[in-house]
């Protein structure tokens, strides 16, 4: 049965639509969303195919999944606001912050090592259960009297579901409100953006919104994966299959995910365009969310190394970056430019800033890829997209430079002269951006 693909992109964006399309074809795709913001306006919103496998129910415009990792981008941005706010430095101690850290050897760890997998606290030695992880008192005691697999600082290794209970509890003791990560995401930055992501889902959202995640078979994973990760993945006392303790609960048998429940590294559930406009204000200069110019030039800046390297001791791969609690852009794994950052989820989905373009991307998905390092969907809208941008760059800069704006960035001049250059649309397209007010109609 072909897909039904609705939304709309605009005018010099089409070769996305098409790949979209492609996915579905081509590519295994089974239902899912693709959003892209361009200097701070909607080029691309594209959804369809089926959100639920078993009952063959459409993806529609609403539609939210879980995104599994790619959570972990938007956990960063609460710290990141916070740091623009003054109530972090990076390069201090976390037990500055939060005193009991300081035992069991961690006296030492910097904020910027935390966030980097490089505290050597990927893996907890007390199990993680709902009632734990609810109780934010209880939980903040288990992470602070956890010692590190090795000396900190020395080698990185993924810290797949605790870096998100590191960063809530850090967030806590620096909040004046003294949020949990989930509630200062959704005050915060959801909210004054707008956006349909959650990383504390609450009872309100119906099941009926929520796609469902259809999973690989073993000969597909074995295929994608290959066999080195899946012996890490097969083998019970693998960093990496430790380091995953606690990914399954989000999800829940009765309501799809938990709700009033955060899991702040792999819980979050997102339309894709709620995590493309979020990346895309943090692209064009934060200015919606008051963020400082320095906090987005530490985001841009290159990731620092441990003493060892970037060989991840989870993963068993080289050179996959971190810092401040983003993924990087690298040749292994490329996306957007070397100033990107943004964070992937286990199956495919995918969320950025490109601050030198003016990007914010996102990809999400109810069919879970096998891939380690890009999936070909994602990979697919990528290059679409840049391809794109790669067409109507000089456009906008012509524009800009027949319109000058005193006082302006070139960003934030290109996004005032969007309007002007993108506005023609195909009929019966969807006018991006007509909800917002003062916003002309496409012509």
């Amino acid at each position: 049965m072909t897909a039904v693909i609705e939304g709309a992109v605009r005018q010099g964006f089409e070769a996305v639509r098409e790949a979209f399309a492609d996915n579905f074809t081509r590519r295994g795709e089974l239902g899912g969303a693709c959003c892209a913001y361009y200097r701070g306006e909607k080029v691309v919103d594209l959804w369809g195919g089926i959100r639920n496998k078993q009952t063959s129910e459409p993806w529609e415009r609403d539609t939210m999944v879980i995104v599994y990792s790619a959570t972990k981008g938007l956990s960063a941005m609460t710290l990141a606001l916070a740091h623009s706010r003054g109530w972090l430095d990076y390069e201090e101690y976390v037990c500055r912050y939060w005193p009991a850290f300081a035992q069991a050897g961690k006296e030492r760890i910097t904020v910027r090592q935390l966030l980097a997998h490089q505290a050597a606290l990927f893996a907890l030695d007390q199990p993680l259960d709902r009632a734990l992880v609810a109780d934010l008192d209880q939980l903040a005691v288990v992470l602070a009297r956890q010692r590190p697999a090795w000396e900190p600082g020395t080698r990185q290794a993924y810290h797949a579901i605790t870096l998100g209970f590191y960063e809530g509890e850090l967030l806590r003791r620096i909040d004046p409100k003294h949020r949990s990560l989930g509630q200062f995401f959704h005050d915060e930055i959801a909210s004054p953006l707008g956006l349909e992501t959650y990383i504390r889902l609450p009872e309100s959202i119906p099941d009926a919104r929520l796609a469902t995640i259809a999973r690989p078979t073993f000969v597909q994973m074995a295929r994608g994966f290959g066999p080195r990760f899946m012996c890490e993945a097969l083998n019970r006392r693998s960093n990496i299959t430790r380091a995953l303790r606690g990914s399954e609960l989000p999800h829940d048998p009765t309501h799809v995910y938990a709700r009033n429940f955060e899991v702040p590294s792999g819980g979050a559930v997102a339309t894709a365009r709620g995590i493309a406009q979020a990346y895309g204000a943090f692209a064009t200069g934060g200015h919606q969310l008051a963020l400082r110019q320095t906090t987005l030039d530490l985001l841009a800046a290159p990731a620092i190394p441990p003493a060892r390297g970037f060989h991840d001791e989870c993963m068993k791969s080289e050179n996959i970056q971190f810092s401040l609690g983003f993924m990087k852009s690298t040749p292994q794994w490329p996306f957007g430019s070397a100033a990107s950052y943004g964070a992937p989820g286990a199956g495919g989905s995918l969320g950025f800033a490109d601050p030198v373009k003016g990007i914010g991307y996102a990809y999400v998905t109810s069919q879970m890829g096998t891939r380690l390092t890009g999936d070909p969907r994602d990979v697919a809208l990528r290059e679409a997209l840049y391809s794109a941008v790669k067409d109507v760059d000089p456009l906008l800069d012509r524009a800009a430079a027949a319109y000058p704006r005193t006082g302006l960035d070139r960003a934030n001049q290109g996004r005032a002269d969007t309007v002007m250059s993108l506005r023609s649309w195909p009929a019966g397209s969807e006018p991006f951006g007509a909800e917002k007010p003062g916003y002309p109609p496409p012509g």
